[in-house]
């Protein structure tokens, strides 16, 4: 059975980010100062060599930074205009990984967030290998489509303001 944080978690993911919710992330942190989260690597998520797929770090790298600078500039609109991932470690079917966003820049119309991805040693949570170090830019405080309006009330619900 699972616990009341974990569904939680989950609930968070599948309402934030579908793709995200679908490989199994769940959040940890949502704000503009910090969107996290934690990832179980299975089949979903790997590669046919069993090792995290590039994709999925950069999936998780622009959506947590997407998440971030939609916070961050009021609930605008952002868009992703530049990612850049160095893949420094592989990481394993079965390892646990967590991934945090930060910003580096919050600016009117431009803002440039920090991603890492790092490998959790299972024995102990406080060891942790970097595998992915990554560079979005967003452009921000764009008009938010007709058919997207509820997007920044399901971040304001989830979100630490």
């Amino acid at each position: 059975m699972e616990d009341k944080a974990s569904s939680s978690a989950k609930l968070k993911t599948v309402d934030l980010d579908v793709p995200l919710h679908t490989i199994g992330f769940e959040f940890e942190d949502i704000s503009a100062e910090k969107v996290s989260g934690n990832l179980h690597l299975t089949q979903k998520c790997c590669q046919p060599y069993n090792m995290l797929h590039g994709g999925v770090s950069a999936l998780i790298a622009e959506a947590l930074a997407s998440i971030g600078a939609h916070i961050a500039c009021g609930y605008k609109r952002v868009v992703g205009i530049q990612l850049s991932i160095n893949h420094l470690k592989p990481a394993l079917i079965g390892d646990f990984i967590h991934a945090e966003a930060t910003p580096l820049t919050v600016g009117k119309s431009i803002q440039v967030w920090d991603v890492r991805i790092w490998k959790i040693d299972s024995s102990n949570s406080q060891n942790r290998l970097l595998i992915a170090s990554s560079r979005v830019t967003l452009k921000t405080n764009m008009p938010v489509l007709e058919n997207a309006k509820d997007v920044g009330d399901w971040l304001k619900k989830h979100a630490k303001l």
